[in-house]
């Protein structure tokens, strides 16, 4: 890429470098006043790489300029460090921006000869001591390298990942007589070093570019690096949006289920509990069976419990009520444990069945490999709908201008407080409870006379002062007016005023 992006920014000057997100940092390249280039170093673990978009809106705030000895300085070349993923933009006045491409710990420095005096994230406090005298890793890629290095391969083949000895490995590579391994070892390391395509596709659910072709699905071949570049980044940003998507998909199923899961716990406990409390109907049974021999305003009687091998029990009664009202209260309330019983069986077969759908569910989702199958998805929301919360205000229009009336005591203070600005006019009638009223300000638009009377009218109509034949109303800018600590509902302090005369009209 070092190489394509050197022919690409010939005779470019660096005419921008500004950052305004984090760990992403933009540049702009400029020719002879032509269409800019743009370089967008994304440095966030796990892209960490290189794009080129046509074009980029800078933001209006949040954004920072970065680099400035470099700014304004002409391109003199790429400089590629050998078996490094870094390289090095140098400029005409002796100063360069270093790309260091080392995932999670990528970082730019700016250097002013060969020294670094910045850093793009200052945290990787390691990345001052770096010289680039110090990048170039020279590997001695020879057969009788190789004869020695036998068996130690990967240690000798530094910049070898793990996904090209992968790619060795579909080829047979470690089965392969000593005499084939190298010329298998040599053509791929050719291969490398000049590519006939970048390769981009899904391995193991990632997207990945690659100079070897591997036998991956969507696989597709690019013969420009940039190009390639930034089609890779693209695929990168795909499949982590979609992996958010679906990983908060699967969140909210989990969630549901477990609130279904506490659920069918407290109900199942709540169920046993009913099922061994079977004492209401008995106490009941020996009430009535006892009736005799309970003195009228006893607050409790002991007798023979024949459900119990006649050992004494003492029932507790209500003195107000006569025994045989009391064991009707106890009959009542062995009813109503039934039908907690019957309801809570209902509940616990219907709870179970929908935990039963939302597991299958949460196979889908997990077994959805693209954004399409998540949208079939059908997922689970709350049972409770939310009520939509009513507007505190009538709304008027006259002439092109919004006016407002408060429906109550309660209404009024959510209109002027949460609903009105400053340049807003309020409105209300003098010296009696009324409807707060605004007319809605409008940029370059005064308010109109016949406005204020209108919007007056309403004000008067919606107060004590309907029945009047005029109504003093009280016309100010919102800002003027403040609720004091303790105020009852509705309740305001009006610092300036203007007073109109008008006839309450709806």
């Amino acid at each position: 890429m070092s190489r394509a992006l050197d022919l690409r920014l010939a005779g470019h000057t660096l005419v921008s470098c500004f950052t305004q997100n984090k760990d992403e940092l933009v540049l702009e390249f400029n020719h002879a006043g032509r269409e800019s280039f743009f370089v967008k170093a994304q440095l966030d673990a796990p892209t960490c790489a290189l794009s080129f978009p046509n074009s980029f809106a800078r933001a209006r705030k949040n954004s920072i300029d970065l680099f400035a000895p470099a700014v304004l300085a002409r391109v003199t070349g790429i400089r590629q460090f050998e078996n490094e993923r870094s390289f090095c933009i140098d400029f005409h006045n002796e100063t360069s921006l270093l790309f260091k491409l080392h995932g999670s710990r990528g970082n730019i420095l700016l250097l002013e000869g060969e020294k670094t005096t910045a850093l793009f994230r200052n945290n990787l406090k390691a990345d001052w001591a770096i010289s680039p005298a110090t990048l170039h890793r020279p590997l001695a890629f020879t057969e009788s390298d190789f004869h020695t290095n036998q068996h130690q391969l990967r240690p000798w083949l530094f910049t070898f990942d793990r996904w090209i000895w992968r790619w060795l490995e579909e080829k047979n590579f470690a089965a392969l007589p000593v005499a084939e391994q190298w010329p298998l070892l040599s053509a791929t390391y050719r291969q490398l070093l000049q590519p006939t395509g970048y390769h981009i596709g899904i391995v193991d659910g990632k997207a990945m570019l690659s100079l070897l072709p591997f036998p991956w699905t969507d696989e597709r071949v690019f013969d420009d690096a940039l190009t390639a570049a930034n089609e890779f980044v693209w695929a990168v940003a795909h499949k982590q949006s979609f992996a958010q998507q679906k990983e908060a998909a699967r969140h909210a199923v989990l969630q549901r289920i477990k609130q279904i899961d506490t659920y069918l716990q407290k109900s199942r406990d709540r169920l046993r509990a009913l099922n061994e409390e079977k004492h209401y109907q008995q106490w009941a049974d020996l009430i009535m069976a006892n009736l005799h021999g309970i003195a009228e305003g006893a607050r409790s009687v002991t007798v023979l419990n024949f459900y119990d091998h006649d050992k004494p029990l003492e029932i507790k009664l209500k003195p107000e009520l006569s025994a045989q009202k009391n064991a009707e209260v106890l009959y009542r309330k062995s009813k109503n444990q039934s039908i907690e019983k019957t309801n809570l069986e209902e509940w616990i077969k219907t709870k179970s069945h929908a935990r039963e759908v939302l597991l299958q569910t949460l196979a889908t989702v997990e077994a959805a490999s693209d954004p399409k199958q998540l949208r079939q998805v059908v997922l689970p929301t709350s049972e409770q709908k939310q009520k939509e919360t009513p507007l505190p205000y009538h709304a008027f229009e006259f002439q092109g201008f919004h006016i407002w009336v408060g429906k109550n005591a309660q209404h009024n203070d959510t209109l002027t407080f949460r609903f009105g600005y400053k340049e807003d006019l309020w409105l209300h009638a003098k010296d009696v409870a009324g409807s707060h009223v605004l007319i809605k300000h409008q940029a370059n638009r005064p308010f109109p006379k016949p406005v204020i009377e209108r919007a007056a009218a309403l004000a008067a109509y919606n107060s004590k002062r309907k029945t009047e034949t005029l109504c003093p109303v009280i016309v100010t800018p919102r800002k003027y007016v403040r609720k004091r600590k303790g105020d009852p509902p509705g309740a305001v302090v009006v610092e300036k005023e203007m007073v109109v005369l008008v006839e309450p009209k709806l």
